[in-house]
């Protein structure tokens, strides 16, 4: 104490141990809640500070090849994994398939049987989808309903948004009368229920893969918060989630 005193008197400025920067994740936004319960996990058992930072995949995915100062990136899509990988934005070595999915529809109201019957049911109403075009919720969405022959029936009746909680805040608004989401996202919003849940074959396998960005200046601490999320206690939080687990350890 006598030492920094005398040191302020002279005008020398001692330099203290600087705080370590939080762990900056960026995640699809169909993992707000279950992947901050996981973390939280990992943040008391570490002492460790993390951000996450949800958005659409296809977003979060340009933002890091662009330069964003994120640690690890969690996607809801393989492809645009691989399109990072392929810019350069991830370390392919600590690449994992995390965890996996289904693709529903949840609105109010009795279950839609046989799902074939979604446009009669449906009638003038509105039904909400993530972008089609960019983001994996709505890519999802619209191979299972052209798959099934329902994609020209219903496009007249379909609201996009930027991600697929969007789509479920509209429905459970009561903007729309359905959103077509994750199984995962129905567990958010308890006042809608799964009316019905798309073939898993009408649709590309759903699959979030992790990986440590290659920007990351905290690459070996972002590792083990990936094994720590691939592990028993993390794995549990995402199953009570609808989540599907992949590769637990």
């Amino acid at each position: 104490m006598l030492h920094r005193f005398l040191a302020l008197c002279l005008g020398v400025f001692v330099a203290l141990p600087a705080t370590a920067a939080p762990l900056v994740i960026f995640a699809a936004a169909s993992l707000q809640g279950p992947l901050d319960d996981a973390v939280a996990g990992w943040e008391a058992e570490t002492g460790g500070e993390v951000v996450i930072s949800y958005a659409g995949t296809s977003a979060l995915a340009r933002q890091i090849d662009a330069g964003a100062p994120a640690d690890l990136f969690i996607s809801a899509s393989a492809d645009w994994m691989d399109w990072l990988e392929t810019a350069g934005g991830i370390d392919p070595e600590t690449r994992v398939d995390l965890l996996g999915n289904a693709l529903v529809i949840v609105g109010r109201g009795d279950p839609v049987a046989p799902i074939e019957a979604l446009p009669a049911r449906l009638g003038d109403g509105l039904v909400a989808l993530a972008l089609t075009e960019t983001v994996p919720a709505g890519v999802y969405a619209r191979a299972a309903l052209e798959a099934l022959g329902l994609w020209g029936p219903l496009k007249g009746h379909i609201v996009e948004t930027d991600n697929v909680r969007a789509a479920l805040t509209l429905a459970d608004l009561g903007e729309v009368e359905m959103a077509v989401v994750y199984r995962s996202d129905a567990t958010a919003a308890p006042d809608l229920a799964i009316l019905a849940t798309f073939p898993h074959d009408s649709h590309p396998q759903i699959t979030y893969p992790a990986a440590v960005t290659s920007q990351s200046t905290t690459a070996e601490t972002a590792a083990s918060l990936l094994d720590w999320l691939r592990g028993e206690q993390a794995g549990a939080i995402f199953l009570a989630a609808g989540f599907d687990v992949k590769g637990a350890q």
